[in-house]
């Protein structure tokens, strides 16, 4: 059983900042992939940035330059650092990681979501 919890989401400003965080634990052998995504109100849901065990990082065209991605191996916990906020970033954001289980199971495993309002 493998499980991921996020935390950070709330209300912000525009021009705001949050950090969001997500915690992977249970059976894991190793992690590959992490990533956040997020859904809006009537959108479907999209990749806001991922990161892979290496440190090679991908983000969304709208975050570039205001969201940044990190992960704590040790910890296998990834980290959204979100800046300068825009009412178009409230959404759900969901946590993601693509593992192996200590039975050598291949598993995509997502959170339970936080939401992230901005609004003045």
């Amino acid at each position: 059983q493998v499980q991921l919890v996020e935390s950070g989401g709330g209300l912000v400003q525009p021009g705001g900042s949050l950090r969001l965080s997500c915690a992977a634990s249970g059976s894991i052998f190793s992690i590959n992939v992490m990533g956040w995504y997020r859904q809006a109100p009537g959108k479907e849901r999209e990749l806001v940035a991922s990161i892979t065990s290496g440190g090679s990082t991908k983000y969304a065209d709208s975050v570039k330059g205001r969201f940044t991605i990190s992960r704590d191996n040790a910890k296998n916990t990834v980290y959204l650092q979100m800046n300068s906020l825009k009412p178009e970033d409230t959404a759900v954001y969901y946590c993601n990681a693509d593992l192996h289980t200590r039975t050598y199971q291949y598993l995509r495993v997502w959170g339970q979501g936080t939401l992230v309002t901005v609004s003045s």
